[in-house]
Protein backbone atom coordinates (compact mmCIF):
# COMPACT_ATOMS: atom_id res chain seq x y z
CA UNK A 1 0.00 0.00 0.00
CA UNK A 2 1.29 3.40 -0.75
CA UNK A 3 2.22 5.88 1.53
CA UNK A 4 -0.44 8.88 1.11
CA UNK A 5 1.89 11.26 3.84
CA UNK A 6 5.64 10.92 3.91
CA UNK A 7 8.56 12.76 6.08
CA UNK A 8 11.71 13.00 3.96
CA UNK A 9 14.62 13.98 6.05
CA UNK A 10 12.93 16.51 8.11
CA UNK A 11 15.33 18.78 10.33
CA UNK A 12 14.93 21.68 12.57
CA UNK A 13 17.13 24.02 13.97
CA UNK A 14 16.43 26.39 16.68
CA UNK A 15 18.85 28.83 18.32
CA UNK A 16 21.01 26.29 20.45
CA UNK A 17 19.14 23.35 19.81
CA UNK A 18 18.91 20.76 16.99
CA UNK A 19 15.04 19.83 17.32
CA UNK A 20 14.83 17.52 14.09
CA UNK A 21 17.34 15.49 12.75
CA UNK A 22 16.92 13.80 9.62
CA UNK A 23 13.31 12.81 10.15
CA UNK A 24 11.70 9.89 7.84
CA UNK A 25 8.54 7.77 7.60
CA UNK A 26 5.41 7.09 5.97
CA UNK A 27 1.37 7.75 7.09
CA UNK A 28 -0.66 5.41 5.03
CA UNK A 29 -4.36 5.72 4.60
CA UNK A 30 -6.64 4.18 6.75
CA UNK A 31 -3.94 3.30 9.27
CA UNK A 32 -3.07 4.90 12.60
CA UNK A 33 0.73 6.08 12.88
CA UNK A 34 2.01 6.18 16.52
CA UNK A 35 4.78 8.84 17.12
CA UNK A 36 6.89 7.60 20.35
CA UNK A 37 9.49 9.28 22.34
CA UNK A 38 10.08 10.84 25.50
CA UNK A 39 9.65 14.45 26.41
CA UNK A 40 11.60 16.76 24.08
CA UNK A 41 11.95 13.62 21.35
CA UNK A 42 11.00 16.31 19.41
CA UNK A 43 7.30 14.76 18.11
CA UNK A 44 5.25 17.64 18.83
CA UNK A 45 8.12 20.04 16.76
CA UNK A 46 7.16 17.79 13.92
CA UNK A 47 3.82 18.28 14.06
CA UNK A 48 3.99 21.92 14.01
CA UNK A 49 6.04 21.73 10.71
CA UNK A 50 3.11 19.25 9.24
CA UNK A 51 0.36 22.42 10.85
CA UNK A 52 2.32 24.95 9.20
CA UNK A 53 3.65 26.95 12.52
CA UNK A 54 7.45 26.27 11.65
CA UNK A 55 9.43 25.86 8.39
CA UNK A 56 11.67 22.87 8.47
CA UNK A 57 15.31 23.83 8.38
CA UNK A 58 16.01 20.75 5.59
CA UNK A 59 13.74 17.73 3.94
CA UNK A 60 10.64 17.43 2.52
CA UNK A 61 6.67 16.72 3.01
CA UNK A 62 5.05 14.41 0.01
CA UNK A 63 1.28 14.35 0.51
CA UNK A 64 0.27 11.87 -2.57
CA UNK A 65 3.31 12.00 -3.71
CA UNK A 66 3.41 15.92 -4.00
CA UNK A 67 6.07 17.84 -2.29
CA UNK A 68 4.20 20.65 -0.06
CA UNK A 69 5.52 23.93 1.34
CA UNK A 70 3.45 25.88 3.92
CA UNK A 71 3.73 29.50 5.13
CA UNK A 72 1.48 28.99 7.62
CA UNK A 73 -1.41 27.21 8.80
CA UNK A 74 -4.04 28.44 6.45
CA UNK A 75 -1.72 26.37 3.72
CA UNK A 76 -2.06 23.45 5.98
CA UNK A 77 -5.48 23.98 5.98
CA UNK A 78 -5.88 24.37 2.99
CA UNK A 79 -3.86 20.78 2.20
CA UNK A 80 -6.66 18.93 4.24
CA UNK A 81 -4.46 18.83 7.71
CA UNK A 82 -5.56 18.97 10.96
CA UNK A 83 -3.79 19.09 14.53
CA UNK A 84 -4.47 18.42 17.75
CA UNK A 85 -2.17 20.04 19.49
CA UNK A 86 -1.37 18.83 23.27
CA UNK A 87 -1.13 22.38 24.87
CA UNK A 88 -4.79 23.58 23.62
CA UNK A 89 -5.56 26.35 21.00
CA UNK A 90 -8.44 28.15 22.16
CA UNK A 91 -9.86 31.50 22.79
CA UNK A 92 -11.18 31.57 26.34
CA UNK A 93 -13.63 34.27 25.91
CA UNK A 94 -15.80 33.10 22.85
CA UNK A 95 -18.26 30.00 22.93
CA UNK A 96 -17.89 26.62 22.37
CA UNK A 97 -19.88 27.62 18.54
CA UNK A 98 -17.73 30.29 17.76
CA UNK A 99 -14.48 28.71 18.70
CA UNK A 100 -15.59 25.65 16.90
CA UNK A 101 -16.55 28.11 13.85
CA UNK A 102 -13.31 30.33 13.93
CA UNK A 103 -12.13 30.49 9.96
CA UNK A 104 -15.42 29.03 8.32
CA UNK A 105 -18.12 31.08 9.79
CA UNK A 106 -21.28 31.15 8.13
CA UNK A 107 -22.16 34.76 6.81
CA UNK A 108 -24.77 35.86 4.56
CA UNK A 109 -24.20 39.92 2.54
CA UNK A 110 -21.61 40.20 5.02
CA UNK A 111 -23.90 39.20 8.04
CA UNK A 112 -22.91 36.28 10.15
CA UNK A 113 -25.22 33.65 10.48
CA UNK A 114 -24.93 32.68 14.08
CA UNK A 115 -28.44 30.90 14.52
CA UNK A 116 -27.33 28.58 11.56
CA UNK A 117 -23.77 28.29 13.46
CA UNK A 118 -25.28 27.26 16.48
CA UNK A 119 -27.52 24.26 14.38
CA UNK A 120 -24.52 23.04 12.78
CA UNK A 121 -22.43 22.72 16.02
CA UNK A 122 -25.13 21.51 17.83
CA UNK A 123 -25.51 18.45 15.37
CA UNK A 124 -22.22 18.20 15.39
CA UNK A 125 -21.33 17.52 18.88
CA UNK A 126 -24.71 15.08 19.11
CA UNK A 127 -23.17 13.14 16.06
CA UNK A 128 -19.96 12.87 17.56
CA UNK A 129 -21.53 12.06 21.19
CA UNK A 130 -20.07 15.38 22.61
CA UNK A 131 -22.54 16.95 25.77
CA UNK A 132 -21.18 20.48 25.82
CA UNK A 133 -23.19 23.22 25.57
CA UNK A 134 -22.22 24.96 22.35
CA UNK A 135 -23.16 28.44 23.85
CA UNK A 136 -21.20 28.04 26.76
CA UNK A 137 -17.78 29.93 26.82
CA UNK A 138 -14.28 27.87 26.97
CA UNK A 139 -13.22 29.44 29.35
CA UNK A 140 -15.78 27.94 32.35
CA UNK A 141 -15.56 24.20 30.99
CA UNK A 142 -13.37 21.70 32.21
CA UNK A 143 -9.93 21.34 31.05
CA UNK A 144 -11.37 17.63 29.50
CA UNK A 145 -13.89 20.02 27.98
CA UNK A 146 -11.68 21.71 26.15
CA UNK A 147 -10.06 18.87 24.95
CA UNK A 148 -13.26 17.42 23.28
CA UNK A 149 -14.22 20.89 21.68
CA UNK A 150 -10.37 21.02 19.98
CA UNK A 151 -11.16 17.17 18.71
CA UNK A 152 -14.24 18.47 17.27
CA UNK A 153 -12.72 21.51 15.87
CA UNK A 154 -10.59 19.14 14.03
CA UNK A 155 -13.07 16.63 12.98
CA UNK A 156 -15.25 19.68 11.43
CA UNK A 157 -12.65 20.38 9.28
CA UNK A 158 -13.05 16.97 7.19
CA UNK A 159 -9.53 16.98 6.74
CA UNK A 160 -7.41 14.00 5.04
CA UNK A 161 -4.67 14.15 7.75
CA UNK A 162 -5.46 14.18 11.51
CA UNK A 163 -2.89 14.36 13.78
CA UNK A 164 -3.43 13.88 17.37
CA UNK A 165 -1.10 15.13 20.23
CA UNK A 166 -1.79 13.17 23.49
CA UNK A 167 -5.34 13.76 23.01
CA UNK A 168 -6.48 11.41 26.01
CA UNK A 169 -4.41 13.34 28.70
CA UNK A 170 -7.38 15.37 30.12
CA UNK A 171 -10.06 12.89 29.03
CA UNK A 172 -12.36 10.54 31.51
CA UNK A 173 -12.85 6.78 30.84
CA UNK A 174 -16.53 7.61 28.76
CA UNK A 175 -14.74 10.69 26.90
CA UNK A 176 -11.92 8.35 25.60
CA UNK A 177 -14.03 5.84 25.04
CA UNK A 178 -15.87 8.51 22.32
CA UNK A 179 -12.56 9.51 20.89
CA UNK A 180 -11.27 6.11 20.19
CA UNK A 181 -14.86 5.82 18.95
CA UNK A 182 -13.96 8.62 16.44
CA UNK A 183 -10.60 7.19 15.28
CA UNK A 184 -12.06 3.80 14.47
CA UNK A 185 -14.37 5.65 11.64
CA UNK A 186 -11.69 7.63 10.96
CA UNK A 187 -9.90 5.11 9.69
CA UNK A 188 -13.10 3.50 8.03
CA UNK A 189 -13.41 6.31 6.28
CA UNK A 190 -9.57 6.16 4.58
CA UNK A 191 -7.94 9.18 6.88
CA UNK A 192 -4.20 9.27 7.51
CA UNK A 193 -3.96 9.63 11.12
CA UNK A 194 -0.70 10.30 13.46
CA UNK A 195 -1.33 9.71 17.20
CA UNK A 196 0.89 10.73 19.89
CA UNK A 197 0.49 9.07 23.40
CA UNK A 198 2.68 8.02 26.45
CA UNK A 199 -0.10 5.54 27.11
CA UNK A 200 1.16 2.66 25.87
CA UNK A 201 -2.55 0.82 25.82
CA UNK A 202 -4.02 3.69 23.60
CA UNK A 203 -1.10 2.87 21.63
CA UNK A 204 -1.41 -0.93 21.13
CA UNK A 205 -5.38 -0.32 20.85
CA UNK A 206 -5.04 2.36 17.76
CA UNK A 207 -1.81 2.11 16.16
CA UNK A 208 -0.90 -0.02 13.31
CA UNK A 209 2.03 1.13 13.05
CA UNK A 210 4.82 2.98 15.17
CA UNK A 211 8.03 5.35 14.62
CA UNK A 212 10.02 6.14 17.75
CA UNK A 213 11.63 9.30 18.43
CA UNK A 214 14.98 9.96 20.87
CA UNK A 215 16.95 13.14 20.77
CA UNK A 216 14.95 14.19 17.63
CA UNK A 217 16.66 11.11 15.40
CA UNK A 218 14.41 8.41 14.56
CA UNK A 219 15.61 5.04 16.54
CA UNK A 220 13.05 2.85 14.62
CA UNK A 221 9.52 2.52 12.21
CA UNK A 222 7.81 -0.44 13.11
CA UNK A 223 5.72 -1.38 9.81
CA UNK A 224 3.15 -3.31 12.31
CA UNK A 225 2.87 -3.19 15.96
CA UNK A 226 1.55 -6.95 16.03
CA UNK A 227 5.01 -8.46 16.92
CA UNK A 228 6.63 -5.72 19.31
CA UNK A 229 6.25 -5.78 23.20
CA UNK A 230 5.93 -3.46 25.17
CA UNK A 231 8.78 -3.84 26.63
CA UNK A 232 10.52 -3.42 23.54
CA UNK A 233 9.14 -0.22 22.29
CA UNK A 234 9.71 1.06 26.19
CA UNK A 235 13.33 0.47 25.74
CA UNK A 236 13.47 2.00 22.06
CA UNK A 237 12.02 4.74 23.85
CA UNK A 238 14.32 5.75 26.66
CA UNK A 239 17.31 3.87 25.51
CA UNK A 240 17.72 2.04 28.92
CA UNK A 241 15.67 -0.52 30.85
CA UNK A 242 12.73 0.18 33.14
CA UNK A 243 11.59 -2.78 34.38
CA UNK A 244 8.56 -1.51 36.93
CA UNK A 245 7.33 1.87 35.93
CA UNK A 246 5.84 2.62 39.32
CA UNK A 247 8.21 0.61 41.66
CA UNK A 248 6.18 1.43 44.58
CA UNK A 249 8.22 2.26 47.55
CA UNK A 250 6.03 1.31 51.12
CA UNK A 251 8.05 3.32 54.24
CA UNK A 252 7.13 3.64 57.38
CA UNK A 253 4.37 6.39 57.96
CA UNK A 254 4.73 9.16 60.29
CA UNK A 255 1.77 11.13 62.99
CA UNK A 256 -1.02 12.81 61.40
CA UNK A 257 0.11 15.87 58.78
CA UNK A 258 -3.24 17.21 57.28
CA UNK A 259 -6.70 17.28 58.32
CA UNK A 260 -9.02 18.72 56.68
CA UNK A 261 -12.99 18.82 57.84
CA UNK A 262 -16.01 19.11 56.02
CA UNK A 263 -14.66 22.07 54.19
CA UNK A 264 -17.12 23.43 51.71
CA UNK A 265 -16.78 26.57 48.66
CA UNK A 266 -18.48 28.27 46.11
CA UNK A 267 -16.97 24.75 44.05
CA UNK A 268 -17.08 22.38 46.58
CA UNK A 269 -20.71 22.32 48.17
CA UNK A 270 -20.48 19.19 49.90
CA UNK A 271 -18.69 19.02 53.49
CA UNK A 272 -15.55 17.12 52.30
CA UNK A 273 -13.04 15.79 54.77
CA UNK A 274 -9.81 13.82 54.69
CA UNK A 275 -6.54 13.40 56.54
CA UNK A 276 -3.14 12.15 55.46
CA UNK A 277 -0.04 11.43 57.55
CA UNK A 278 3.54 12.29 57.17
CA UNK A 279 5.54 10.55 54.65
CA UNK A 280 1.84 9.51 52.99
CA UNK A 281 1.17 9.10 49.17
CA UNK A 282 -2.81 9.31 49.44
CA UNK A 283 -3.71 8.97 45.49
CA UNK A 284 -7.68 10.96 44.88
CA UNK A 285 -9.17 9.31 41.73
CA UNK A 286 -12.92 9.96 40.36
CA UNK A 287 -14.09 10.92 37.10
CA UNK A 288 -13.52 14.19 35.59
CA UNK A 289 -16.35 16.24 37.60
CA UNK A 290 -15.92 14.37 40.45
CA UNK A 291 -14.72 17.39 42.12
CA UNK A 292 -10.88 15.84 42.72
CA UNK A 293 -9.37 19.98 41.52
CA UNK A 294 -11.94 21.57 42.87
CA UNK A 295 -11.16 20.33 46.57
CA UNK A 296 -7.55 20.79 46.28
CA UNK A 297 -7.71 24.29 45.23
CA UNK A 298 -9.86 25.27 48.38
CA UNK A 299 -7.73 23.46 50.76
CA UNK A 300 -4.44 24.99 49.50
CA UNK A 301 -6.25 28.65 49.21
CA UNK A 302 -6.78 29.24 45.79
CA UNK A 303 -10.56 29.28 46.16
CA UNK A 304 -12.08 30.60 48.99
CA UNK A 305 -13.34 28.57 52.10
CA UNK A 306 -16.82 29.05 53.22
CA UNK A 307 -17.28 26.16 56.05
CA UNK A 308 -15.15 23.75 57.71
CA UNK A 309 -11.24 23.10 59.22
CA UNK A 310 -8.24 22.67 57.99
CA UNK A 311 -5.44 21.51 60.93
CA UNK A 312 -1.81 20.60 60.00
CA UNK A 313 -0.16 19.02 62.66
CA UNK A 314 -2.50 19.19 64.71
CA UNK A 315 -3.00 22.94 64.41
CA UNK A 316 -6.09 24.50 63.13
CA UNK A 317 -4.90 26.82 60.33
CA UNK A 318 -6.59 30.75 59.98
CA UNK A 319 -6.51 32.52 57.24
CA UNK A 320 -5.78 30.12 54.47
CA UNK A 321 -4.72 31.49 50.81
CA UNK A 322 -1.88 30.95 48.49
CA UNK A 323 0.66 33.22 50.37
CA UNK A 324 -0.10 31.79 53.47
CA UNK A 325 -0.28 28.18 52.20
CA UNK A 326 3.26 28.31 50.90
CA UNK A 327 4.53 29.85 53.79
CA UNK A 328 3.19 27.29 55.85
CA UNK A 329 5.01 24.14 53.52
CA UNK A 330 1.94 23.83 51.70
CA UNK A 331 1.72 23.88 47.72
CA UNK A 332 0.15 22.68 44.72
CA UNK A 333 0.84 22.09 41.25
CA UNK A 334 -2.23 22.30 38.92
CA UNK A 335 -3.77 20.38 36.48
CA UNK A 336 -3.26 23.51 34.01
CA UNK A 337 0.10 24.12 33.30
CA UNK A 338 -0.38 26.33 30.88
CA UNK A 339 -2.84 28.92 32.37
CA UNK A 340 -2.08 28.34 36.36
CA UNK A 341 1.69 27.07 36.31
CA UNK A 342 4.10 28.23 34.30
CA UNK A 343 4.51 32.19 33.06
CA UNK A 344 5.36 31.49 29.39
CA UNK A 345 7.18 34.59 28.90
CA UNK A 346 10.10 33.90 31.99
CA UNK A 347 13.20 31.84 31.57
CA UNK A 348 13.20 28.35 33.28
CA UNK A 349 15.40 29.42 35.84
CA UNK A 350 12.93 32.30 36.83
CA UNK A 351 10.06 29.69 36.75
CA UNK A 352 12.07 27.69 39.11
CA UNK A 353 12.93 30.05 41.64
CA UNK A 354 9.95 32.40 41.84
CA UNK A 355 8.93 31.28 44.72
CA UNK A 356 11.79 30.45 46.42
CA UNK A 357 14.01 33.76 45.72
CA UNK A 358 11.86 35.30 48.78
CA UNK A 359 14.73 33.86 50.84
CA UNK A 360 17.66 34.68 48.75
CA UNK A 361 17.45 38.33 48.17
CA UNK A 362 20.02 40.27 48.85
CA UNK A 363 19.02 43.03 51.43
CA UNK A 364 14.90 42.36 50.77
CA UNK A 365 15.39 43.83 47.33
CA UNK A 366 17.98 42.16 45.21
CA UNK A 367 17.82 38.73 43.47
CA UNK A 368 20.84 36.70 44.42
CA UNK A 369 21.56 36.06 40.63
CA UNK A 370 24.35 33.54 41.59
CA UNK A 371 21.95 31.32 44.03
CA UNK A 372 19.41 31.40 41.46
CA UNK A 373 21.48 29.85 38.60
CA UNK A 374 22.77 27.06 40.87
CA UNK A 375 19.42 26.07 42.10
CA UNK A 376 18.10 26.37 38.93
CA UNK A 377 21.10 24.17 37.24
CA UNK A 378 20.55 21.96 40.27
CA UNK A 379 17.05 20.85 39.49
CA UNK A 380 17.74 20.83 35.56
CA UNK A 381 20.00 18.08 36.14
CA UNK A 382 17.71 16.28 39.04
CA UNK A 383 14.63 15.98 37.07
CA UNK A 384 16.79 15.90 33.34
CA UNK A 385 14.69 18.84 32.39
CA UNK A 386 15.16 19.25 28.47
CA UNK A 387 16.26 22.54 28.26
CA UNK A 388 19.25 24.69 25.99
CA UNK A 389 19.63 26.83 29.12
CA UNK A 390 18.66 28.08 32.05
CA UNK A 391 17.68 31.03 30.43
CA UNK A 392 15.58 29.63 27.85
CA UNK A 393 11.68 31.00 28.30
CA UNK A 394 9.90 27.89 29.29
CA UNK A 395 7.12 28.48 26.74
CA UNK A 396 9.80 26.59 23.84
CA UNK A 397 9.76 23.40 26.00
CA UNK A 398 7.40 20.80 25.42
CA UNK A 399 4.52 20.10 28.11
CA UNK A 400 6.44 17.94 29.75
CA UNK A 401 9.92 19.67 30.79
CA UNK A 402 7.46 22.53 31.65
CA UNK A 403 5.77 20.41 34.26
CA UNK A 404 9.22 19.17 35.36
CA UNK A 405 9.95 22.78 35.93
CA UNK A 406 6.67 23.41 38.08
CA UNK A 407 7.12 20.46 40.53
CA UNK A 408 10.97 21.92 40.67
CA UNK A 409 9.59 25.41 42.12
CA UNK A 410 8.19 23.90 44.89
CA UNK A 411 11.23 21.51 45.44
CA UNK A 412 12.99 24.15 45.98
CA UNK A 413 11.53 25.32 49.10
CA UNK A 414 13.42 24.43 52.01
CA UNK A 415 10.21 23.38 54.87
CA UNK A 416 7.95 21.52 52.17
CA UNK A 417 5.38 19.56 54.29
CA UNK A 418 2.47 18.87 51.83
CA UNK A 419 2.05 18.84 48.22
CA UNK A 420 -0.55 18.25 46.11
CA UNK A 421 0.38 17.19 42.99
CA UNK A 422 -2.79 17.63 39.95
CA UNK A 423 -2.61 14.98 36.58
CA UNK A 424 1.37 15.37 37.66
CA UNK A 425 2.44 12.96 34.82
CA UNK A 426 -0.07 14.76 32.33
CA UNK A 427 1.47 14.57 28.95
CA UNK A 428 4.46 13.27 30.49
CA UNK A 429 6.58 9.95 28.50
CA UNK A 430 7.54 7.11 30.45
CA UNK A 431 11.14 7.25 31.25
CA UNK A 432 10.25 11.05 33.19
CA UNK A 433 6.70 9.54 34.69
CA UNK A 434 9.34 6.92 36.34
CA UNK A 435 11.68 10.02 37.45
CA UNK A 436 8.28 11.67 39.00
CA UNK A 437 7.70 8.95 41.14
CA UNK A 438 11.30 8.32 42.22
CA UNK A 439 11.51 12.46 43.63
CA UNK A 440 8.23 11.19 45.15
CA UNK A 441 9.31 8.49 47.54
CA UNK A 442 12.04 10.15 48.31
CA UNK A 443 9.71 13.39 49.40
CA UNK A 444 7.64 10.71 51.25
CA UNK A 445 10.98 9.45 53.07
CA UNK A 446 11.39 12.77 54.14
CA UNK A 447 8.20 13.40 55.92
CA UNK A 448 6.76 14.81 52.96
CA UNK A 449 2.76 14.41 52.72
CA UNK A 450 1.78 13.98 48.97
CA UNK A 451 -1.46 14.31 47.74
CA UNK A 452 -2.06 13.43 44.17
CA UNK A 453 -4.73 13.45 41.71
CA UNK A 454 -4.76 11.43 38.63
CA UNK A 455 -7.15 10.46 35.78
CA UNK A 456 -4.86 7.44 35.45
CA UNK A 457 -6.15 4.89 37.33
CA UNK A 458 -3.21 2.53 36.70
CA UNK A 459 -0.74 5.21 38.00
CA UNK A 460 -3.00 5.87 41.35
CA UNK A 461 -2.75 2.34 41.87
CA UNK A 462 0.64 1.66 41.66
CA UNK A 463 2.09 4.69 43.51
CA UNK A 464 -0.33 5.48 46.42
CA UNK A 465 -0.17 4.44 49.89
CA UNK A 466 -4.01 4.90 49.88
CA UNK A 467 -6.66 5.57 47.49
CA UNK A 468 -9.70 7.92 48.01
CA UNK A 469 -12.12 7.94 45.82
CA UNK A 470 -14.67 10.99 44.38
CA UNK A 471 -18.28 10.63 42.94
CA UNK A 472 -20.23 13.93 41.71
CA UNK A 473 -18.18 16.03 44.40
CA UNK A 474 -18.54 13.71 47.42
CA UNK A 475 -15.98 11.43 48.66
CA UNK A 476 -17.45 7.93 48.33
CA UNK A 477 -14.92 5.85 50.27
CA UNK A 478 -11.15 4.84 50.39
CA UNK A 479 -8.97 1.29 50.09
CA UNK A 480 -5.27 0.91 50.97
CA UNK A 481 -2.68 0.24 48.68
CA UNK A 482 -2.74 -3.60 49.27
CA UNK A 483 -6.44 -4.19 48.90
CA UNK A 484 -7.01 -1.88 45.48
CA UNK A 485 -8.03 -3.13 41.97
CA UNK A 486 -9.22 -1.86 38.59
CA UNK A 487 -12.44 -3.41 39.37
CA UNK A 488 -12.67 -1.86 42.88
CA UNK A 489 -11.93 1.61 42.63
CA UNK A 490 -13.81 2.09 38.97
CA UNK A 491 -16.94 0.80 40.82
CA UNK A 492 -16.46 3.61 43.56
CA UNK A 493 -16.05 5.93 40.73
CA UNK A 494 -18.72 5.33 38.55
CA UNK A 495 -22.40 7.08 40.12
CA UNK A 496 -25.42 4.34 39.88
CA UNK A 497 -28.61 3.69 41.48
CA UNK A 498 -27.21 2.81 44.48
CA UNK A 499 -24.66 5.99 44.65
CA UNK A 500 -27.36 8.02 46.04
CA UNK A 501 -26.96 5.67 49.23
CA UNK A 502 -23.33 6.24 49.70
CA UNK A 503 -23.15 9.86 48.87
CA UNK A 504 -23.10 11.01 52.73
CA UNK A 505 -20.69 8.64 53.26
CA UNK A 506 -16.87 10.22 54.41
CA UNK A 507 -13.73 8.97 55.83
CA UNK A 508 -12.11 10.95 58.45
Amino acid sequence: MSPYLQFLSISKQFPGVKALDGISFDVVEGQVHGLMGENGAGKSTLLKILGGQHAPTAGQILIAGQERRFHGASDSIAAGIAIIHQELQYIPDMSVADNLMLGHFISKFGYLREAAALELVSSELARMGVDIDPRAKLRNLSIAQRQMVEICKALMRDAKIIALDEPTSSLSHRETEILFRMVDDLKRKNKALIYISHRMDEIYRLCDSCTVFRDGRKVVSYPSLGTVSQHELINQMVGREIADIYDYQPRPLGLEMLRVEGVQGKSVPHPLSFKIRQGEIVGFFGLVGAGRSELMKLVYGADRMHAGKIFLQGQELQKVNIQNSIARGIVLCPEDRKEEGIVGGRSVSENINMSVRRHDRKFRFFVDDMKEAATADRFIQLLKIKTPSRSQEIRFLSGGNQQKAILSRWLAEPDLKVIFMDEPTRGIDVGAKHEIYAVMYELARKGCSIVMVSSELPEVLGVSDRIVVMCQGHIVGEVSHDEANENKVLAMALPTSATASTLEFETI
